[in-house]
């Protein structure tokens, strides 16, 4: 069953006992996106390949997320800056041992696109902390991948 995760604030990004943070560069421009962040929540499935589905809650100040393996989340979004920032915190998961979260997208011009940075700021139990620094190659992985996905499907919908 959910648990309900400790609140913080968007300077937890700085704080968290683990941080991971990764950056790529996509081919649109940081406007666009920042839409495919914060407007289509729905369509993350379609570039994140771990999320299994994702709806828009309380007119977009919240979110409902289920990823593969089944961990769900309930999120508040936090910080909206269009083409700038999104971020988000989740208030209750069934992921064991997690005890705070905080995911936050940056996004700066680079050239004719845009540099994704997304930080992962997480608190947990000894175990949760062990294997979340443990698995950051993994999570840098699929943040690559989701990226590049996100890349081919901005750049098709151009088209």
């Amino acid at each position: 069953m959910a648990r309900r995760l400790r609140s913080v604030d968007l300077d937890f990004v700085e704080s968290a006992p683990v941080r991971l943070v990764f950056a790529a560069d996509v081919s649109a421009p940081p406007d666009t996106v920042y839409r495919a962040l914060a407007d289509d929540v729905e369509g993350w499935p379609g570039w994140f390949t771990q999320v299994t589905a994702a709806l828009p809650l309380d007119g977009g100040a919240g979110r409902d997320v289920r990823l593969r393996g089944g961990i769900a989340f309930r999120e508040t979004v936090v910080a909206t800056d269009p083409g700038e920032r999104y971020a988000y915190r989740v208030d209750r998961t069934n992921a064991p041992g997690m005890q705070a979260l905080l995911e936050e997208w940056r996004l700066t011009p680079a050239g004719t696109g845009t540099r994704v940075q997304w930080t992962f700021a997480a608190d947990g139990s000894a175990l949760f902390r062990f294997t979340l620094r443990r698995a950051r190659g993994a999570v840098g992985r699929s943040f690559r991948d989701a990226v590049r996905n996100l890349d081919r499907r901005l750049s098709a919908a151009a088209a």
